[in-house]
């Protein structure tokens, strides 16, 4: 294994719901060689890219989040989205999402919710099965045709009672999605949680990020809003085309 390979292994143990990681963890995590691990740990944090907390464990460092924010598809992205999510939020008071696909999972790039935001597993940073989000849907019913046959027949990790684990289902409903362009999550990631869904699309009809909004099943109909995620969705898209054509 390669240097760059081992630090992506450090870096990759890290999950969104750790409050930093002991030197045992992350050996276990990782299976690298204590030493090797002692060495590459203490090159990092000299180099930013982890923290080390007074009790020993460590952190991602906030620097390696401001190069994360620094590379240029996501930046982009978010400057042209933002408006786009503000809008949304104000017109639902409800929790809004921007993700983008990576592999079988949806990476949560931005999050808008005020006080009476749901409380909803994402997290800004985290990652969520695509088959059982909303805006995972949204990005797999319009990813390439390898990503959709692959998720498909993998198995599908049941998160709450009501997660569609059935790929026949599955199928059924991204189908109905790739023809209405919005998707839908009912109690599917947590229970209680609702949650409308749209994909950002690019020249050829792939997903490029996908918008939702998420609100508690006791007050937040996801059907009536459909419209305004999908309005969303298709501005981000026409003025990233634009900035694309003015490039």
């Amino acid at each position: 294994m390669t240097v760059i390979a081992k630090v992506s292994a450090i870096l990759d143990a890290f999950s969104a719901d750790d409050r930093g990681l002991g030197f045992a963890e992350l050996q276990r995590r990782t299976g690298l060689a204590k030493a090797t691990l002692h060495r590459l740990t203490g090159e990092m944090v000299e180099a930013r890219l982890l923290d080390r907390a007074g009790d020993g464990r460590f952190h991602l460092s906030g620097y390696l989040f401001a190069l994360g924010m620094r590379a240029s598809v996501e930046r982009s992205l978010l400057e042209v989205a933002t408006p786009f999510l503000e809008d949304l939020y104000e017109r639902t008071h409800e929790t809004v999402h921007l993700g983008l696909r990576e592999g079988a999972e949806v990476v949560y790039v931005a999050k808008i919710g005020g006080h009476r935001q749901a409380r909803a597993p994402s997290r800004l940073g985290g990652r969520m099965p695509l088959h059982a989000t909303a805006i995972g849907k949204a990005l797999l019913a319009f990813a390439p045709d390898p990503v959709r046959a692959e998720v498909l027949a993998a198995p599908l990790a049941r998160l709450a009672p009501r997660t569609v684990t059935s790929p026949l289902i599955l199928r059924r409903q991204l189908d109905e999605a790739a023809a209405t362009r919005v998707t839908f999550e009912a109690e599917e990631s947590a229970v209680g949680i609702v949650c409308v869904g749209a994909p950002v699309l690019d020249s050829d009809d792939l997903a490029v990020a996908a918008v939702s909004v998420a609100g508690p099943a006791t007050r937040f109909r996801p059907q009536q809003h459909a419209g305004s995620v999908k309005a969303a969705a298709a501005g981000i898209a026409a003025m990233l085309a634009r900035r694309k054509s003015s490039a």
